[in-house]
């Protein structure tokens, strides 16, 4: 059976942290940034985890047991 290749969208979106858990970047921080608040451009930059829902999908396309 061949290697199975990791996805590289997805290896350039998301990164795995040492408990296995899933870092992603939050949505709308591209452009249009003038419109939104001081506040919610804050809280946009910052990563969060993934949801367990979509981790088990996602570390296949990563390649990540």
């Amino acid at each position: 059976m061949p290697k199975m290749k990791t996805h590289q969208g997805a290896s350039g979106r998301f990164e795995v942290r040492k408990k296995g858990r899933l870092k992603r970047r939050r949505a709308g921080h591209n452009h249009i940034l003038e419109k939104k608040s001081r506040k919610q451009k804050r809280r946009l930059n910052t990563e969060t985890e993934v949801t367990r829902s979509d981790e088990k999908r996602l570390k296949r396309l990563l390649g990540v047991r």
